[in-house]
């Protein structure tokens, strides 16, 4: 079987699973962790959760710990290109090789707790297994590890991490985690557990109040931003953005990092925070400024203001909730200079749509409507009533395949080249899943 084929294979039985249950419950992974031989428990942890930002905190993290010796693996959701990209270990997405073998090595012993189970393993389960037993197996120093949802009864909350890291908690999965502020973050303190320490981005009052009350019951350590580190200077450099970070430990420095967004810049604060905490065993210790400088210089955040084509440029986000939305819209407005800017958009149907559209109004000239193909995704027709509701029909065009959306969405952002000296840009954004769409057809598959 090529490998090619071996993927696909692995794919589809996962996928047969199906990719969301929501009884949550830890029974049935700790239960299969369990007769794997609690691999979990090989090797040091940081967990992250939070609604924005978690994926390129993570990033982040796991290139600081990597660029101070430890071998490190690294678990992300949903993935852009393919299921390699949510197991990485050393950098590098698991050989899909591999990832067939960890794959044949759980299938049995997954039929056994189904047997038992009124309910199967679920897609997101597997894949937690398959990055334990993965990352067991290396074996690895340190894991990086993403929630999928929440956090107290998310599949990933085997670890009993030594870091819990909570990025900027705003609303999102309210069908699931809760209506209010109070109750997502009360969700999301689930990560945080006895003994461990608690590194939290600025939070709102109603989010931040539920962290506190988590780590003062289970006597875990906190360094909150604000207090325990923050970004002290930040300017907008070619390419990405400059900056000065100061932590308990210590003062870095002209950071470069070649990202956009000044929520980038608190990413990469909150990681530094995380890492010296991790490093200094319990508390912050000083990292090696040359190793900092370099980790942030080289780091990429696929589908985060990941500028794509060039003439005119591209831009992809998987802005995909309206604090996601708000703050790549003002990144946009500080840091590219576009005279005519077309959104390429397609949403999820549980999203919340007029606001998320409201935000991006005033930061875009034409909209292209259109739909991912998540089975989740609000149809091109149905988004596109909305959007004529808030942008006016005259600068609205409904475009049901992505491929013919993007396209059009190009022309339009080429006529400003003939009309304006600073061009035009064309910004693909609405979903993970509309992202991971427009990157199989705009960016050269690895190898």
């Amino acid at each position: 079987m090529t490998l090619d084929r071996e993927l696909a294979h692995v794919e589809a039985a996962l996928e047969a699973r199906g990719f969301s249950r929501w009884d949550f419950t830890l029974d049935r992974i700790k239960e299969l962790l369990q007769l794997l031989g609690d691999p979990q428990r090989s090797f040091r942890a940081v967990h992250l959760t939070g609604t924005n930002g978690k994926t390129s905190t993570t990033r982040m993290i796991e290139r600081l710990v990597r660029g101070h010796g430890l071998r490190t693996g690294m678990f992300t959701s949903p993935h852009l290109e393919d299921l390699t990209e949510r197991i990485v270990i050393d950098g590098e997405p698991i050989a899909p090789e591999r990832l067939s073998e960890v794959y044949r090595e759980i299938e049995p012993l997954a039929d056994l707790v189904d047997s038992g189970s009124p309910a199967t393993l679920t897609y997101f389960e597997m894949t937690v297994a398959l990055a334990m037993a993965a990352f067991a197996d290396t074996p690895i120093d340190v894991g990086v590890i993403e929630v999928g949802l929440g956090g107290e009864t998310d599949s990933t909350n085997v670890l009993n991490a030594e870091v819990a890291v909570v990025t900027p908690i705003g609303i999102d999965h309210t069908k699931w985690l809760g209506n209010s502020l109070e109750e997502i973050a009360t969700m999301k303190a689930g990560i945080v557990h006895s003994g461990s320490t608690l590194v939290t981005a600025e939070q709102e009052r109603e989010a931040m109040g539920p962290l506190l009350r988590r780590a003062k019951t289970v006597g875990a350590k906190l360094v909150a931003e604000g207090r325990g580190f923050a970004v002290t200077a930040r300017e907008v450099a070619v390419g990405g953005q400059q900056l000065t970070v100061e932590t308990r430990a210590a003062r870095y420095e002209d950071l470069f990092l070649p990202i956009h967004g000044e929520y980038q810049a608190h990413n990469a604060a909150l990681a530094l925070a995380a890492t010296e905490v991790l490093l200094g065993a319990g508390e912050p210790k000083a990292l090696d400024a040359q190793v900092v400088g370099e980790a942030f210089a080289d780091f990429t955040s696929p589908g985060r203001l990941e500028v794509v084509r060039t003439a005119p440029t591209v831009i992809l986000d998987a802005a995909h909730n309206p604090a996601g939305m708000e703050a790549m819209t003002r990144a946009v407005e500080e840091e590219f200079n576009f005279r005519k800017l077309v959104a390429v958009v397609g949403m999820l149907a549980d999203k919340e749509v007029d606001h998320m559209l409201e935000l991006l109004d005033p930061v875009v000239d034409e909209i292209v409507v259109t739909r991912s193909t998540s089975d989740r995704a609000m149809p091109a027709a149905t988004l596109g009533k909305a959007a004529a509701e808030i942008f006016g029909p005259e600068r609205v065009t409904v475009l049901p395949h992505l491929s013919d959306a993007i396209a059009r969405g190009i022309e339009l952002a080429e006529e400003a080249d003939d009309v304006y000296e600073s061009g035009g840009g064309v910004l693909v954004t609405g979903s993970v899943f509309t992202v991971a769409d427009a990157r199989k057809l705009l960016v050269r598959r690895r190898g």
